[in-house]
């Protein structure tokens, strides 16, 4: 079931991002968040995560030149970096929720910072949440209402 919602998070954002002209986080994002729609709390400390590469990575960007392929690197680096530490010493273990809270994937903070980084916040977490909820949806259509995750 994960590789159905990978594949249908990558031509879900490829249709948006040809039909829009907007990524959903990066083109794997939305099959991750779509998997862990049940798990708001998880989505939520993802997000944290993104959002603290977002500044770092705006702060750097005024002291030295960060573009193209430098920035998507040092956003992904950072995103890796600070998802680990977050797993490792259990930042989110005092979140208030029925499972363990973690950070989706290793990479996927990092995706989500470059796409606000580059097409803004608003634009990027609206087609996120859009995305994920059809490839969510669709989903269920394929496996007949099965409970996921």
């Amino acid at each position: 079931m994960f590789e159905v919602a990978i594949g249908l998070g990558v031509l879900l954002s490829l249709f948006f991002l040809e039909a829009f002209g907007v990524a959903a986080g990066g083109i794997v994002v939305a099959g991750y968040v779509a998997m862990f729609l049940h798990e708001p709390v998880t989505i939520l400390a993802t997000l944290i995560i993104s959002f603290i590469v977002y500044f770092i990575v705006k702060i750097l960007g005024n002291m030295m030149f960060i573009y193209g392929r430098r920035r998507m690197v040092i956003t992904v680096l950072l995103g890796f970096v600070l998802g680990w530490a977050a797993r490792y010493y259990g930042l989110f273990s005092g979140f208030p929720a029925n499972y363990s809270v973690n950070v989706i994937g290793y990479i996927i903070p990092g995706l989500i910072a470059n796409s606000m980084e580059k097409q803004g916040i608003i634009k990027t977490l609206s087609i996120m949440i859009v995305a994920a909820v059809v490839v969510r949806f669709l989903l269920v259509l394929i496996f007949g209402g099965k409970i996921i995750g």
